[in-house]
């Protein structure tokens, strides 16, 4: 049985990527710490969200803390490449945002989303898994900023969802 929880305090990198073509993309959520590496699964849209939700966090914490301050980040100077091998721990139901002022640290929680069918018995594992991301406010930027280059390498019209429409004139 894998452990409920997992905590990379601090991590060493974080990112997100996508594994499959257009319209089939798998996204996956990646942090690491050592030789310790999780991967999860989460929807596009929780990706954008998640993204968003950054950005909005650290832009609020240089407002109200102007001491800590936080380098602009560059994109070309940070790998954010997922790292092999991708083997995904769950797929994610909801995430969370926190900051600790104290270490100056962002962390990322995950939960696991648990699918269970009517006819069948509890699941073996009826609490979900718990991961736990701590990583600085310069990596959380870079995650944010990254995302969202990851989300919009998409379709050109979203709406077609990878299926071929035809149009009779």
């Amino acid at each position: 049985m894998p452990p409920t929880e997992i905590e990379l305090d601090p991590v060493d990198f974080v990112t997100t990527g996508t594994v499959g073509p257009k319209g089939k993309r798998l996204f996956h959520l990646q942090g690491g710490q050592g030789s310790d590496l999780v991967t999860l699964i989460l929807e596009k849209e929780q990706a954008r969200a998640l993204a968003e939700s950054i950005a909005e966090m650290l832009d609020d914490l240089a407002e109200r803390l102007p001491d800590a301050t936080e380098e602009e980040v560059n994109l070309s100077q940070w790998d954010m490449s997922l790292r092999d091998p991708i083997e995904p721990l769950f797929r994610i139901a909801q995430m969370g945002l926190g900051y600790e002022e104290a270490r100056n640290l962002v962390v990322l929680v995950a939960q696991e989303l648990l699918v269970t069918d009517e006819e069948e018995a509890l699941p073996a594992q009826p609490e979900p898994q718990v991961v736990r991301l701590w990583g600085t406010r310069e990596q959380m930027r870079a995650l944010s900023e990254h995302t969202l280059q990851v989300v919009k390498q998409g379709r050109v019209d979203p709406k077609s969802n990878g299926h071929l429409t035809y149009y009779w004139i």
